[in-house]
């Protein structure tokens, strides 16, 4: 078994490189990748850099050239469920492009012919951390997850989206890296802890809270790992 773990910038893939004995380091389509063995599995590490094109372009090349068959993501998000506090963790059922907007051809956001407005994560990999979440003694909320290529700071922009697709959490790779695996049939799972909450003060919060809570995502994925079939 090979499997993907994947972030958008380097602070959401260092904890879990801090917990490889060694790794093999790989230079590849303009971005570093890291091959890994853990408990078993093989993994092929990476972080895609910020926004929709480089994270389609990350997990493609982790599927399609590496041969990974699971892919995992770890990182932080933008909170817009009232319930959800900095540091909190929510895995995606499923998710959305919030920016993607044809409404002007009389098609709903998000939506694009071809395609759907929602891709599902995978429900066995949801399972296991609902396990996970439980042996740490973690609430982990199930929810929607809204991606968009930009940092969400502002209440109307926020209420928009809430409004057109009730997600709970904004990003800014989610979606797209569900769209590239649901095409390759390799089953995903998006986990993301709360760095802000999407509002006026929300460049102030993640500065302050993204390393930290980017830790409290990684170290779940890594327990993950232990309860996946290989």
């Amino acid at each position: 078994m090979k499997i993907a773990i994947m972030g958008a910038m380097p602070e959401e893939i260092a904890p879990i490189l801090k917990k490889l004995s060694q790794y093999k380091t790989i230079d590849y389509a303009d971005n570093t990748y890291y091959e890994a063995s853990y408990k078993g599995i093989d993994l092929v590490i990476a972080y895609s850099k910020i926004g929709k094109v480089f994270s389609t372009l990350t997990a493609s090349t982790m599927i399609q050239h590496f041969g990974c068959e699971k892919l995992l993501f770890s990182g932080v998000a933008g909170g817009i469920n009232p319930s959800l506090k900095i540091g909190d963790l929510i895995v995606a059922t499923k998710l959305l492009q919030h920016d993607l907007d044809i409404t002007a051809f009389g098609h709903p956001m998000g939506f694009v012919p071809g395609g759907s407005v929602f891709v599902q994560a995978d429900k066995e990999l949801i399972e296991i951390a609902k396990d996970v979440a439980k042996d740490l003694g973690k609430t982990v909320q199930e929810g929607v997850i809204a991606t968009g290529d930009q940092f969400v700071h502002d209440a109307k922009i926020k209420e928009n989206i809430v409004k057109h697709f009730n997600a709970d959490a904004l990003e800014m790779e989610g979606a797209s890296v569900g769209v590239v695996c649901k095409s390759l049939d390799v089953p995903f799972f998006i986990l993301r802890a709360i760095s802000d909450t999407a509002d006026t003060d929300a460049s102030f919060s993640f500065d302050e809270f993204m390393e930290s809570s980017a830790i409290i995502s990684a170290e779940f994925i890594m327990k993950m790992l232990e309860k996946i079939e290989h």
